[in-house]
């Protein structure tokens, strides 16, 4: 008797031993985290930079509060080698970028992971529809007498490539698309500079193919369609237009009328992206030949000239 009175006295230690050492919540040990298995991403942030200049436009302006940027993230092949942009099916397709002073997504993107190198591509104005990233559809006014118009020719396009993810902003090298046409008329035989001044002007571009189609991957611009007349705009003593690059046949590349009388200069020309052409045109009644300034917008300082009759 005595030793089965033992046995159940120790039985009730042990199961009494086995409940004290239980979980009842007050003594709680807080369990480890258990680390995260896949890399945190990184944002993507972009600035802009045009030819030099931070934010700086065709039109002479920064870039203002409002203003809207397209962008592309295509990512390079396992390889390293670079993957061929497409309208859709990137990483980022067409994400709207909008400036307050920084360039703000209209939703938060990501690098793909903290390793994947990619390539950036962006465009000014943005468009929501995309169906061609080779051959982007774009045209400059005829009609650019007003700054409005003048101003929505102007296109900026750029790129940054192989750029590794990273927290900083990606700053992406970008350039005018177009081509930037300067007119300065200057008083020839038969005019002073006082009665050049009260002359009744118009100022005619000839010859000038309006339409466009742009190559975001290669940055480049092919101009499309047929040739017609560009009235520039209006720009302080001179006259200014936004031209799609393109050659044009000798002839009459731009006309003045002065007073009802029609002054032409005849020259052959080619316009190319990114640079800007100075025109200083002498009104003159006899011609004592052409003489053309031409500068790009990284100023080469060549000096040239005309007269036009």
């Amino acid at each position: 008797m005595k030793k089965k009175k033992l046995w159940i006295l120790l039985l009730t230690t042990v199961i009494l031993c086995s409940c004290s050492s239980g979980n009842d919540g007050a003594t709680d040990t807080p369990d480890t985290p258990t680390p995260p298995t896949a890399e945190e991403r990184l944002s993507i942030h972009i600035g802009t930079a045009v030819n030099d200049r931070e934010d700086t436009r065709v039109t002479d302006l920064a870039f203002e509060a409002g203003d809207q940027i397209g962008l592309y993230v295509a990512n390079r092949n396992s390889d390293g080698t670079p993957a061929t942009l497409k309208p859709t099916g990137n990483h980022v397709d067409n994400m709207r970028f909008t400036y307050d002073g920084t360039w703000t997504p209209d939703t938060p993107i990501y690098w793909a992971d903290n390793k994947t190198n990619a390539d950036l591509y962006i465009y000014y104005p943005y468009t929501t529809t995309v169906t061609d990233v080779k051959a982007m559809p774009f045209n400059v006014s005829a009609d650019q007498s007003s700054e409005a118009a003048y101003k929505a020719g102007d296109v900026i396009i750029g790129s940054k490539k192989n750029v590794s993810p990273t927290e900083s902003t990606v700053i992406i090298d970008a350039r005018h698309a177009m081509s930037q046409m300067l007119i300065e008329l200057a008083p020839g035989n038969g005019f002073t500079a006082e009665s050049l001044a009260e002359a009744d002007i118009n100022v005619r571009i000839n010859g000038i193919k309006t339409n466009a189609t742009i190559d975001l991957a290669a940055g480049t611009v092919a101009a499309t369609g047929e040739p017609t007349a560009i009235t520039p705009m209006k720009s302080g003593d001179g006259y200014k237009a936004l031209i799609v690059p393109q050659s044009v046949a000798d002839g009459n590349l731009l006309t003045v009328t002065a007073d009802g009388r029609e002054y032409n200069l005849k020259k052959g020309m080619t316009f190319e992206s990114g640079k800007r052409y100075r025109f200083t045109v002498t009104l003159g009644k006899t011609s004592d030949g052409v003489n053309v300034t031409i500068d790009q917008w990284e100023d080469d300082g060549t000096d040239y000239g005309g007269t036009a009759e």
